[in-house]
């Protein structure tokens, strides 16, 4: 066998530790509301697959995660948002 003389692994470097946190993004600007009535600001936080977001993925504090939740689902109710996606099955 021979051996590899790639250095394209050796020249990046490894970060050790846990990732960094994600900032709360509206924590941080406190000028944004969460609103139903915006389905530009939350379609962000749904999946294509019309699913909510996690905390763990978006970075919103739990907090604002529970509002957006709420504001999503009264965006579905009031037909403003899908509650899934729509395509053809596969």
């Amino acid at each position: 066998m021979r051996a590899r003389t790639d250095k394209k692994d050796d020249s990046r470097k490894k970060r050790r530790g846990p990732p960094r946190r994600k900032q709360c993004q509206f924590c941080s600007d406190k000028t944004a509301v969460i609103d139903y009535k915006n389905p530009a600001m939350i379609k962000r936080m749904v999946t294509e697959r019309g699913k909510i977001v996690p905390r763990r993925i978006s970075g919103n504090c739990s907090k604002h995660q529970r509002v957006v939740a709420l504001a999503i689902k009264r965006a579905r109710h009031l037909a403003l948002m899908p509650y899934s996606s729509s395509g053809a099955t596969n």
